[in-house]
């Protein structure tokens, strides 16, 4: 027997990897990455942690920060579409014992939106004819049909990815950086690394540059100097 991809379900894949807000939550994930994990560092480095503990701790760090993380849009993402699942076969059950019902919803829907009452009743037959179930699940839920099978699997893969990317930016230094410039090392590399994912996801949702920089540093200086001297006072 011969397998043949399904091109629509590939094309919905594909719609979702060019979404902005699928490359807006990975630059997210990747800045969470940085931030835990350097805050992780900074607080065992304020302890007075040694090398070879702040090289273990960054490498745990990194690896159950990327799963837990992963693992949690997975989960979040199947169970989103679990719902949509259900709620797609409720409509389409509804459509086809009572398909004018739904309908007289759709055109009512039309009529609350602005539409003198003939135009949302071409409206609402144009949709309907063209896909009754998308037409009745975008006006009462807001998506068209149900995400792709592959979705929730691959978006836990990816925010995985991305945070381990982010992660890795500690992760290095600990292991190359000298000793005695590691802690202004990874301040450096941190604020960096905020720089151009802030910069590139605000670009992304066209939001200000600067507002989105500034939170993200004040966020991540945060994190680090509170860490810090978290680990300091319990050490003394």
């Amino acid at each position: 027997m011969t397998l043949v991809a399904d091109p629509n379900r590939w094309n919905d894949i594909w719609e979702w990897a060019r979404d902005p807000g699928s490359r807006r939550s990975w630059l997210v994930d990747a800045n969470d990455g940085v931030i835990a994990t350097a805050g992780i560092l900074q607080g065992f480095a304020g302890a007075g942690a040694s090398d070879r503990l702040l090289m273990f701790t960054a490498t745990a760090a990194t690896i159950a920060g990327g799963l837990s993380t992963g693992g949690a849009k997975w989960a979040e993402d199947a169970s989103e579409r679990e719902s949509q699942l259900r709620i797609a076969h409720r409509e389409q059950v509804e459509l086809e014992q009572d398909r004018d019902a739904e309908i007289q919803e759709l055109i009512e829907h039309w009529e609350r939106r602005g539409l003198e009452p003939e135009l949302a009743s071409a409206v609402a037959l144009r949709l309907t004819e063209h896909d009754a179930l998308a037409a009745q699940l975008e006006w009462e839920y807001g998506f068209d049909k149900p995400m792709p099978a592959a979705v929730p699997v691959l978006s836990g893969v990816t925010t995985c990815a991305a945070f381990v990317a982010g992660a890795l930016i500690p992760l290095l230094i600990t292991y190359f950086a000298p000793v005695n410039v590691e802690t202004w090392a990874m301040v450096a590399a941190v604020v960096v690394a905020l720089t151009l994912t802030s910069v590139v996801s605000a670009r992304a949702s066209q939001l200000s540059a600067a507002r989105t920089l500034g939170r993200s540093l004040i966020v991540g200086g945060l994190t680090l100097l509170v860490s810090y001297i978290a680990g300091d006072f319990l050490l003394g």
